[in-house]
């Protein structure tokens, strides 16, 4: 007797669970996600925004998940230099899982004009003679005989012999 009203109750709660969603019927659950890549964007100079075209964004050095079934793209902006674009294409090799190239993806900027370029150059050289002064004086020890340079030792090194 308590075995029926067992399996009478689990029928039941059964029953209404069914009943209670219509997502029971739906498979889509079951399908594999988007397969991702992980792919490092660099810039010279780091600091650029990187944009996806899937509108995931970060500043470089960093890395992005991007989706592998789709074609995509990652364009570089920087205050001063002009937007860079670079392409991603899908490898797919046999046995392996799907995945982007170029990564890691490697931009190098170039200032936004001619004038922008200029600027910079004819500033530096004004700035250097100006600054060469005082490490010329605190270089003076500098010239020293072949061998990398290397701090003072506080021992005493032994010197070549000394022929008398």
């Amino acid at each position: 007797m308590i075995y029926r009203v067992l399996a009478v109750i689990g029928s039941a709660l059964a029953l209404a669970a069914c009943s209670s969603s219509s997502d029971w019927m739906n498979l889509d659950a079951l399908k594999p996600g988007p397969s991702l890549d992980t792919v490092s964007l660099e810039s010279e100079p780091p600091g650029a925004e990187a944009k996806a075209s899937n509108g995931q964004t970060c500043r470089t050095p960093c890395a992005l998940a991007l989706p592998v079934d789709a074609a995509s793209s990652v364009t570089f902006t920087l205050n001063g230099y002009q937007p860079e674009t670079e392409r991603l294409e899908a490898i797919t090799a046999t046995g392996e899982p799907p995945r982007l190239r170029p990564n890691p993806v490697v931009v190098e900027l170039t200032p936004a004009g001619p004038s922008a370029a200029k600027k910079p150059a004819s500033k530096k050289p004004a700035a250097k003679p100006a600054a060469r002064p005082k490490p010329a004086a605190a270089a003076a020890p500098a010239p020293m005989t072949a061998g990398p340079a290397q701090a003072p030792s506080p021992w005493p090194t032994s010197s070549a012999p000394r022929q008398n």
